[in-house]
């Protein structure tokens, strides 16, 4: 019981899960913002490639 007592006040455990959450965040961000920029970046390949073809 004394054990249970000392997780529920220790907040370290709280301060990690909640940087852990964070860091997901900005993972999930990092990587919508890479897809619409590759996104971008192969149609103006295609635009490139399609001029020189020409």
């Amino acid at each position: 019981m004394q054990f249970i007592k000392s997780l529920v006040r220790d907040e370290a455990g709280a301060t990690a899960i909640e940087y852990g959450l964070i860091a997901a965040l900005i993972a999930v961000a990092a990587i919508a913002a890479m897809q619409g920029l590759g996104n971008q970046l192969s149609a103006t390949f295609k635009e490139v490639e399609t001029k020189m073809a020409n």
